[in-house]
């Protein structure tokens, strides 16, 4: 299976707390991996230096065989390869459903507005958002209002999604929604990196599950490997509390 993103000793500091240390792993295409860890352990950081809304310290992010790090021209056209779903959804509040899965296509990869339309109304039907085409974001619940933030990453025919706890800012009821679509991708072949703090999805959806602590990776394995035979003393504290 072809290779992703290939993320070689990569660190991450700021000042002089070292929030990443030497992470080493790799995505392979198709492949959900579901990052887990208790707040701080540097789960959430991991994904910003991947799609570069931070730089990282040190390490290599290889992407299409070439160190995205010692290659800046290119930190555009990576980022489009690779959609960013964050906690707050980040919609464009003054545009409707529409225009908000629109814009980026237009924008970025010089798409015409009919081209937009039809690639976005393809997405917009996948996370069940289509008949909200016109709503504005204050308009719509906080589950709706993430999957529109799906449909709109999707939009971009990313060659892979990133995840950002995505349902922790969501009201219970609305977490449900927002994961089943999320399990649908996942069988649809997409490759996801997944930080969340939803065992129970990360259990049944992951191929591999990474649990990190303390800014480095301590445990990378099968969701059976990993919930059901942790190696680590650590994995085992985590789970414990966090299966309760």
């Amino acid at each position: 299976m072809e290779t992703i993103i290939d993320i070689q000793h990569l660190s991450k500091s700021f000042g002089t707390h070292e929030v990443l240390k030497d992470i080493n792993f790799s995505v392979k295409k198709g492949e959900v991996v579901c990052v887990i860890g208790s707040s701080g352990s540097g789960k959430s950081t991991l994904l910003r230096c991947i799609n570069l809304l931070e730089t990282p310290s040190g390490g290599e992010i290889i992407y299409n065989g070439k160190n995205i790090l010692g290659n800046r021209q290119n930190l555009n056209t990576y980022r489009t390869h690779l959609g960013m779903v964050f906690q707050q959804f980040n919609l464009f509040n003054n545009c409707d459903v529409l225009n908000n899965c629109i814009l980026g296509q237009v924008k970025v990869l010089k798409r015409s507005k009919d081209e937009a339309k039809d690639v976005a109304m393809k997405y917009l039907k996948v996370v069940g958002m289509d008949r909200y085409l016109n709503a504005r974001p204050g308009q719509l619940s906080g589950g709706q209002k993430q999957r529109v933030a799906i449909a709109r990453a999707l939009s971009m025919q990313p060659d892979a999604l990133l995840f950002d706890e995505p349902t922790s800012a969501l009201d219970p009821e609305m977490v449900g929604e927002v994961l089943k679509v999320m399990k649908e991708l996942a069988q649809s072949g997409l490759t996801m990196i997944v930080v969340t703090h939803e065992m129970e999805f990360a259990r049944e959806v992951s191929d591999r599950i990474v649990f990190m602590d303390k800014g480095v990776i301590v445990e990378d394995g099968t969701p059976d490997e990993v919930f059901n035979n942790p190696k680590h003393e650590r994995t085992k504290a985590f789970l414990q509390r966090a299966l309760k």
